[in-house]
């Protein structure tokens, strides 16, 4: 190998232990950011349940708080969002409009998994609730944008909830969020209600000890060219 070859290959590797390096100091970053969002997430999710009905504020100050609302779904503006899997199975997850009393606003209710193995089609008329429901869950934030509808035949699926776009299908007050419906023994086996969103740090702290280790792969070969050059020049003297 060329000498010059040998200083762009070993320019290389230094150029690739700092971009592994700089990526490695970013996951802390986000370790230590995800660490501070955990901490407001424990103290919402800790404090008292809110009774959520026609007469409360329906705001995103609610997201993270266990909350509890009672009315009736209007399965026809049933959401099916798409591409989800449970323990390892595909299907989808099934959420339906949670009319309050006074039939003007609803919140919607994430009422869980259905297997289905293309995780797209699924039939929702089984496991509808009729009647008076009272749910309990997670209130968690709906964001607007990119809900990205699909139509296949007479259904529409949904990679996630999108509020601007459901709001003018639905004709409801929506709430801002939705409730993650609690697992519950006394409810239907389907649609398999989901366990609350964990808190806790997240891969952070395995990508970083990744991308610190390709930094030193990085350093390493390049010694190991440097030095080979090195005994390579002693050689020929």
């Amino acid at each position: 190998m060329s000498f010059r070859a040998r200083l762009l290959l070993i320019a290389s590797f230094v150029v690739v232990a700092l971009v592994c390096a700089r990526l490695g100091f970013w996951q802390l970053d986000r370790l230590r950011e995800r660490r501070r969002e955990n901490v407001t997430a424990l103290a919402a999710r800790s404090a008292p349940r809110v009774v959520i009905d026609a007469t409360a504020e329906m705001s995103q100050s609610l997201v993270g708080r266990e909350v509890r609302a009672a009315g009736h779904y209007d399965h026809t503006y049933d959401v099916v969002l798409r591409g989800r899997a449970y323990n390892g199975s595909p299907g989808v997850e099934v959420v339906s409009p949670l009319v309050l009393e006074g039939g003007r606003a609803a919140v919607l209710v994430n009422r869980g998994f259905i297997p289905t193995p293309d995780a797209v089609t699924v039939q929702t008329d089984s496991v509808r609730e009729a009647g008076k429901v009272s749910v309990e869950g997670t209130a968690l934030v709906v964001l607007s944008g990119s809900g990205a509808p699909l139509e296949r035949g007479e259904r529409t699926t949904w990679a996630r909830l999108d509020l601007a776009a459901l709001g003018s299908r639905i004709p409801y007050d929506i709430a801002p969020f939705y409730i993650r419906q609690s697992p519950d023994s006394a409810l239907p086996r389907f649609p398999r209600r989901l366990e609350p969103i964990p808190i806790d740090d997240g891969p952070h702290l395995n990508y970083a000890i990744q991308w610190f280790a390709f930094a030193g792969m990085a350093i390493v070969f390049g010694g190991v060219i440097l030095k080979a050059k090195s005994v390579s020049g002693e050689k020929k003297a």
